[in-house]
């Protein structure tokens, strides 16, 4: 088990926990209730500890190391599952997985990034931060889903889109505004998941759906609060108070109106019980799909451009106010 900094209490009270069932399993004494005591003391400082996290510390749940990725979810979600590779313009972008497969019957173009579960496979994936051919390459799956009729579902999970300088040569602004044009008028349901991390444009350039969720401990900002900290204090040691100015967690979101729902994760966050997770997920994907397959592409379209044009706030100032 890992533990953050914020759950060393945790990590005491499980350390008591394996010394008694130790004691249990090597002698013939009976100590089911010193147990009994502990996992209801674990489950309490749970509920204290989780019930209060603030945004640094959600933040850093969003980034556990063995918080399940996209392709945990895949995996576990989706039947016959066929990968497909490449933007047919420069290469095949590891950082982004893309593909045909089945949720019950129906079948889905899923499109995700990819971080790796160990040194090796993070290097592989660029941590999850996509190249220009990664936007490419979804687009492309897009379009074809777009020409079978199929639901597109994006799992989002990336600290950005790779800032490298082959990346800018090779058009990543442009790659993430043009996804952003055609998904506005795509002709089939987008359904994006923020499952961790949300981060600026690489999050936008699979992030515009009919419905955008949030699972409960992630985060959704055009900045991560490293970044923000470096900017605004020249030094990363202001993480935590940028984290709170940026108010970028899951309540934030759906405050201000930009995401639809929240989704609960189980407690101490989705790591905890991946399996029960991405039950979770699919239940919820299977719903959602359902409500948007049955509304007309037009309507739908319309529904989509006007959530967006929706978002923030404006006024409306007269030729008075303009010249005062």
């Amino acid at each position: 088990m890992v533990f953050l900094e914020f759950e060393q209490p945790l990590e005491k009270l499980y350390e008591q926990l394996e010394k008694i069932q130790q004691v249990e399993s090597e002698g013939d004494i009976d100590v089911s209730d010193k147990i009994k005591e502990l996992e209801t003391k674990i489950k309490n400082k749970q509920k204290e500890i989780y019930s209060n996290l603030n945004g640094w510390q959600k933040v850093q749940l969003s980034r556990h190391p063995e918080r399940p990725y996209t392709l945990f979810y895949i995996e576990s979600m989706f039947k016959q599952f066929t990968e497909l590779h490449g933007d047919r313009f420069f290469g095949d972008d590891h950082a982004i997985i893309g593909g045909i497969g089945k949720i019950n019957d129906q079948s889905v173009v899923v499109i995700g990034h990819q971080k790796g579960v160990n040194t090796k496979m993070r290097q592989f994936r660029n941590f999850g931060m996509a190249n220009p051919e990664g936007y490419r390459k979804a687009l492309r799956l897009m379009k074809l889903a777009e020409k079978f009729n199929f639901p597109v579902i994006c799992l989002i999970d990336t600290p950005g889109a790779f800032p490298g300088m082959e990346a800018e040569e090779r058009g990543q602004a442009e790659a993430i505004a043009r996804n952003l044009f055609e998904m506005a008028q795509l002709r089939v349901p987008i359904i994006c998941y923020i499952i961790g991390e949300g981060a600026s444009g690489g999050a936008l350039g699979i992030g515009l759906g009919d419905r955008v969720f949030m699972l409960e401990n992630t985060w959704y900002s055009v900045i991560s609060p490293e970044s923000c900290s470096s900017i605004l204090w020249r030094s990363w040691d202001y993480k935590e108070q940028a984290a709170e100015a940026l108010k970028l967690t899951a309540d934030h979101m759906l405050e201000f109106g930009l995401i639809d729902e929240i989704i609960k994760e189980p407690l101490g966050g989705a790591h905890k019980d991946p399996e029960k997770m991405a039950k979770l997920l699919k239940s919820h994907i299977k719903k959602e799909v359902i409500k948007l397959m049955e509304i007309p592409p037009d309507e739908r379209i319309e529904q989509r451009v006007q959530k967006y044009a929706n978002m923030g706030e404006h006024d409306i100032l007269d030729e008075n106010e303009l010249e005062q």
